[in-house]
């Protein structure tokens, strides 16, 4: 396993409150009767937001810069559901990663990214997967791949959930005093299977936040 994973695998793993196991599978459709575990409610707005393929379409979105460094390349091959409030929310799953990453390039949990795209439970998984990197005394690099992703909402569409497979065997951990890059033989534990429960904010103008994260490790079906 290349150990840029380490502190988004092993400190989940260590730490019992963070690690929860998805139970069942995405589905592609809104089901407005589903009930999704551990969905909050939000306002009722929703907004165009940045094509969650590689980049942002702009630095800024929602006035928050989700800037990265070059060799850091998180990649989003998923489609847009035709739901406009589901494809809102799987944008900004997208940019509540990126605002992890930032954070850890950055090294900071205070980055203004960090606080926009993710409130309670979702916040604390953010700050704590940005200080295990701090702790380690890591940043990363490569590339991180997020693929097959499904969407399903609440009845009143004021949170979804947003499911995704993610692929971190070129993704690796570098020492930030050496500038070594940490790799192993690529394994099942690069592959992690996420359920993000994304609601929307009150007075965001269709900012979605991720409330809650639960994480599958070592996912044979994300291979």
């Amino acid at each position: 396993m290349n150990r840029r994973t380490m502190p988004v695998t092993a400190a989940l793993a260590a730490t019992a409150a963070l690690l929860l196991t998805a139970c069942g599978s995405g589905d592609d459709e809104s089901k407005d009767n589903d009930k999704i575990a551990g969905a909050e409610q939000g306002a009722d707005k929703s907004k165009k937001s940045p094509d969650p393929s590689g980049a942002p379409a702009e630095d800024k979105p929602d006035g928050v810069d989700l800037t990265l460094p070059k060799d850091m390349d998180l990649v989003f091959n998923w489609d847009k559901p035709k739901d406009k409030n589901e494809a809102a929310a799987m944008d900004d799953a997208a940019n509540f990663f990126r605002a992890i990453y930032r954070g850890v390039d950055k090294r900071t949990t205070k980055d203004a990214a960090v606080a926009t795209y993710s409130t309670g439970q979702g916040l604390h998984y953010a700050q704590t997967q940005i200080n295990e990197w701090i702790d380690g005394g890591w940043t990363a690099t490569g590339t991180l791949r997020h693929y097959q992703a499904t969407t399903r909402s609440t009845a009143n569409g004021n949170s979804t959930e947003v499911a995704f497979c993610a692929d971190a065997s070129k993704f690796y951990g570098k020492e930030i005093k050496t500038k070594k890059i940490l790799k192993t033989k690529q394994s099942i534990a690069d592959f992690d299977y996420y359920k993000i429960i994304m609601v929307k904010h009150p007075t965001g103008k269709g900012l979605w936040q991720a409330s809650k994260v639960f994480v599958e490790t070592k996912a044979e079906k994300c291979q």
